[in-house]
């Protein structure tokens, strides 16, 4: 099996897309590991499964339309599979496979018969103790973005996904690249103020551009530094509400052409205007479980420029 990600945005090629069949309902409460799906269970809003099922077909389509290979995870009855990209993740030709929540363990085991096709060069089976999660991991060519949290915000809150053992992984394992640590501020109890993932709050784009919240980000020294790369006139920021609606986490099949949640009006309009063409469809349903469209994709295969 091939696989090659060099960026956020080159032509996608190949990716398994999460499932939400046979996810096993809503959880308790006190079995929630984020704010925004604690908040729906308590409102009694936890999405159904058929319409979450219905918005992840949906996604299907236009990616097939768009000719992409689409791969989907071996079904696990009452287990939820919907958000691939954090159980591992494709840098350049290397598949890593984190320690994850130990709450999410089982979910490697509807893609193994993926894994099971790639050698042992690709991938990286990292030791006990790194800990991230692919929303952390953003390839930008030369420079990887990594969100993390110090040791004391990682063992404060249930958020903190990505350790500074993990950050210090990959810049071991990719000492070609500008690993660029950004860490992030996190609530265990209150969504907006909550930056699960780094892609919860920035998000690279093919034309030059990054969606990005500004006040997901602990440190103004991380701001400056993506300002450097990028260059304050590309930046679209996004405000906090649509941040809590998951804004930032877009997905990009090419270049100029990302898949947007619908409701994003403001941000969708903006993206056009910036000469991208925008795939609007529904995923609010989903978005009510902290995740989005970048959340339920683990892209393996995209075109080098």
């Amino acid at each position: 099996m091939q696989i090659n990600i060099p960026n956020e945005y080159s032509r996608l090629k190949q990716v398994i897309l999460g499932t939400a069949k046979d996810c096993g309902g809503p959880p308790h409460l006190d079995d929630t590991y984020d704010p925004k799906t604690k908040e729906f269970l308590r409102k009694g809003m936890y999405p159904y499964e058929k319409n979450m099922v219905a918005e992840i077909e949906c996604f299907a389509k236009i990616l097939k339309k768009h000719h992409v290979e689409v791969l989907r995870p071996n079904n696990i009855k009452h287990l939820n599979q919907i958000f691939t990209r954090d159980i591992c993740f494709v840098i350049e030709d290397k598949l890593v496979i984190p320690e994850i929540l130990q709450e999410r363990e089982d979910e490697i085991d509807g893609i193994q018969n993926y894994l099971n096709q790639l050698t042992k060069k690709q991938i990286l089976d990292s030791p006990l103790g790194v800990r991230i999660e692919g929303g952390d991991v953003i390839v930008h060519n030369e420079y990887l973005f990594v969100g993390y949290a110090n040791e004391k915000d990682f063992y404060g809150y249930k958020t903190a996904r990505t350790n500074e053992n993990g950050l210090n992984y990959l810049k071991e394992k990719f000492p070609a690249k500008k690993v660029i640590g950004i860490e992030l501020n996190k609530s265990d109890y209150e969504p907006r103020e909550n930056a699960l993932h780094l892609d919860c709050c920035f998000q690279p784009l093919g034309l030059g551009h990054a969606l990005i919240f500004e006040d997901g980000f602990k440190n103004q020294s991380s701001l400056d530094t993506i300002k450097d790369i990028f260059g304050a006139d590309k930046l679209i920021k996004v405000n906090r509400e649509e941040m809590y609606s998951m804004g930032c986490n877009v997905f990009s099949i090419d270049r100029d052409i990302v898949v947007s949640e619908r409701g994003f009006v403001r941000i969708n309009e903006k993206l056009i205007e910036k000469g991208y063409t925008v795939e609007e469809i529904p995923y609010y349903q989903i978005s009510k479980l902290e995740g989005l469209l970048r959340c339920s994709t683990l892209p393996t295969l995209r075109e080098n420029d």
